[in-house]
């Protein structure tokens, strides 16, 4: 008994604790919402602008059950962003491109929240570059940007600039390489420049070019062009000069801390900022590089005593009686040399073509002869050609056509000889060009770099000759073209159709280059026709294509790189067209056939249905494919055509479906004299709906009971009569009795 009072005082306190601990309403009710959850709330949602919604559903979690509760339409929906995303009872629309919080509540306590993405959809990408991507090296980098725009599927005209999220490419990073829009120019050549955005691809073609025509290395302080230098070990530096030719102005440009100098082997000789300094014996090669342009020379670094200089240094050409004086210049010691001409010993290794006495060398007759100068037991020798006297020089082309990106080998240069015998002299001429961004010459060839004209000239190599042939100030010149290559034609017509015996001017033809643009060129192409049923003629106001017989014929056209074929059909005069229907009421998404037919002059007949051209006034209201007219909208349009310069025209009216007609009384008491008006009304499948009195026909059954005029009931006599009003295929009646 004493255990049991123990027991009941420890619950009684455990309830007393519990109730001061969890006062009452702490625990939820069995039935009652403790937790609310948007559906798939756990990562973000990803909505399409003006393409996709979405219906958001929230499930409550109740007191008590293992099943949720669906609250969708019992909770608050809001949106932190409703301009971007808006919420009505969870369903979702995204107006812009964004993201918001859409917020669910229920009874102000459960709360539940997700976000949503709203994207756009692109329907395009362009992109926007400078110099129409032709471009030079060492432009300035802010030049060398490319943006990307995406066209907004939905707006009007709007875009997003999305260059930096946009994937970049060239198709040859030794041209230059692209990220997020900024270009890098690498060398010369072509690229094309590629942008990849959400599906979209936008290309261009971009060239690069060198600023500069050449690139030569001087003596420092002269404008003497060395093709070799000789060093003795222990000279000093020497200074060379870099110097670059614009290519637009021809003017010169000191670029020798700007250029790029090396050296083929540094053990022999190094360049550094043009200064040059022999290292050890042996030969080696100097290039400098600047903006796409390179020069080299070769260095030969010799022990002390062992090298003879010549002036000039490089082969030479002379004509016979022309005398050219070489000197000679031993370096005895490092950094000296010492004129050796007048005691060195000279030979000529064919005295017939050449022959030399101290330096002094004579042409004697044509030939080729190496001459030696020796002394001290070291030689040097340069080879002179001596050619025969000539006249003139003449090219075997004075116009050239090459296209855009093409090599062609220099033309032939003739010589003319006192006796006017001929002789090739091309491998003695030296070629330039006038814009070498049109065309340049290079390892004898003529290189075609962009559309233009061009003039290439030929003249002899200078020379320090004494009492020089007067044919060494003659030039020779060709005028080059250079042309883009058509990529195809244009042409207003697929078909030409000529009548026997008549002419037709040719067709205009627009042709689409390469590069993308157009331009006419319908006087330049040399047009043919295959066959005996017609010919092309050439008449005071220009070339016309003639109909001579019945059948049909390929009239060709050549111009540039490419040719177009148009078929012809030549056939007899028509003297009459026919059309029927000559116009045409039809409903609306109603379509009906026009026939077409000519007369020959000699009464035979042709089914022209399909080919006069149909065109119709107002594409609105209807339009027409090979014979057939849709109606599209009410209204009206004339459909016109020719054939054989016959002009023909059809009338369309559209108008719609007449599905009721109905009056406003059915039946009449009139006395005689008495006047009653009924409306008449008309009710279209348009839903239209319009009074016809004046447009529809009345009749009476007995006008000595009742007469009508437009609706208006007159009664005459007494009697019955039945008044009838039609408007197109309906019909009403009204029954009038005069009493």
């Amino acid at each position: 008994m004493t255990g049991k009072r123990k027991l009941t005082g420890w619950l009684l306190t455990v309830a007393l604790l519990l109730a001061v601990v969890f006062p009452t309403g702490a625990f939820a009710a069995t039935g009652d919402v403790v937790s609310i959850d948007i559906e798939g709330s756990g990562s973000p949602i990803e909505l399409t602008v003006g393409k996709s919604t979405k219906q958001l559903k929230v499930w409550g979690t109740v007191e008590g059950s293992s099943v949720k509760r669906d609250l969708t339409r019992a909770v608050d929906w809001s949106s932190d962003h409703p301009e971007i995303i808006s919420v009505n009872n969870g369903f979702v629309t995204p107006l812009k491109s964004g993201s918001a919080i859409i917020t669910a509540v229920y009874n102000n306590s459960a709360v539940s929240t997700i976000e949503i993405k709203a994207v756009d959809t692109y329907k395009e990408l362009t992109l926007e570059y400078s110099a129409k991507g032709k471009y030079k090296l060492g432009t300035n980098e802010k030049n060398l940007t490319v943006t990307a725009l995406a066209a907004i599927e939905g707006s009007q005209g709007e875009t997003k600039d999305v260059t930096a999220d946009a994937d970049w490419s060239s198709s040859n990073s030794l041209v230059l390489t692209i990220e997020k829009g900024k270009i890098t120019l690498v060398g010369e050549g072509d690229a094309t420049i590629t942008a990849k955005y959400k599906g979209l691809t936008a290309s261009f073609k971009a060239t690069v070019s060198s600023p500069y025509s050449e690139l030569n290395i001087l003596r420092a302080g002269t404008s003497v062009t060395d093709e070799d230098v000789e060093l003795l070990i222990g000279d000093d530096e020497v200074a060379l000069t870099a110097q670059s030719t614009l290519t637009s102005d021809k003017s010169t440009l000191d670029v020798t801390t700007k250029a790029k100098w090396t050296s083929s082997d540094s053990n022999i000789a190094t360049i550094e900022e043009g200064k040059l300094k022999a290292k050890a014996s042996g030969k080696a090669t100097i290039t400098a590089e600047y903006l796409g342009v390179k020069a080299k020379i070769d260095v030969y670094v010799r022990a002390p005593y062992e090298v003879i200089l010549l002036k000039p240094a490089e082969d030479q050409l002379i004509f016979i009686g022309e005398r050219l004086q070489l000197e000679a210049e031993m370096r005895s010691r490092a950094n000296s040399t010492d004129s050796v001409t007048g005691v060195a010993e000279w030979n000529s290794s064919s005295p017939l073509s050449a022959t030399v006495s101290k330096g002094l060398v004579t042409g004697m007759t044509a030939g080729s002869s190496t001459i030696k100068v020796s002394h001290l037991g070291v030689t040097k020798n340069i080879k002179v050609t001596v050619a025969p006297t000539i006249t003139d020089l003449t090219v075997e082309k004075t116009e050239l056509e090459m296209y855009k990106n093409d090599k062609l080998s220099l033309p032939k240069v003739t010589a003319t000889k006192l006796d006017d015998d001929k002789v090739d002299f091309s491998g003695n001429m030296k070629w330039t060009s006038d814009n070498e961004d049109i065309a340049k010459i290079e390892d004898g060839k003529i290189i075609a770099k962009d559309s233009g004209k061009v003039t290439l000239t030929a003249k002899l190599p200078d020379s320090e000759v004494s009492s020089p042939l007067s044919i060494r100030g003659k030039s020779v010149s060709i005028e080059l073209t250079v042309k883009e290559k058509v990529l195809t034609f244009i042409m207003p017509d697929e078909k030409i159709s000529l009548v026997i015996g008549e002419e037709m001017p040719l067709p205009k033809v627009t042709a689409v280059w390469e590069d993308g643009g157009e331009g006419d060129v319908s006087n330049d192409i040399e047009w043919t026709v295959t066959g005996a049923n017609a010919v092309v003629k050439t008449t005071p106001t220009g070339k016309v294509v003639k109909g001579l017989n019945k059948g049909s014929a390929t009239l060709k056209g050549t111009y540039s790189n490419k040719m177009i074929s148009v078929p012809m059909t030549i056939e007899p005069k028509i003297t009459k067209i026919v059309v029927e229907p000559t116009s045409i009421e039809l409903n609306v998404k109603k379509s009906k056939s026009i026939k077409v037919t000519g007369y020959y002059t000699d009464g035979k007949k042709v089914t022209l249905s399909s080919k006069v051209g149909w065109q119709s006034s107002n594409e609105q209201v209807a339009t027409i494919s090979s014979t057939s007219v849709k109606a599209i909208a009410e209204g009206t349009a004339t459909l016109t055509g020719s054939y054989q310069g016959q002009a023909i025209s059809v009338k369309v009216s559209v108008v719609p479906k007449l599905t009721k007609l109905t009056v406003d009384e059915k039946s009449l008491k009139l006395a005689p004299g008495y006047v009653k008006t009924v409306k008449l009304t008309a009710e279209y499948d348009t839903g239209a709906s319009a009074s016809v009195n004046d447009k529809a026909v009345w009749t009476t059954s007995k006008a000595s009971v009742a007469k009508v005029t437009n609706g208006k009931i007159e009664a005459v006599g007494k009697g019955s009569a039945t008044i009838k009003a039609k408007f197109g295929d309906k019909t009403v009646s009204v029954r009038v009795t005069v009493k």
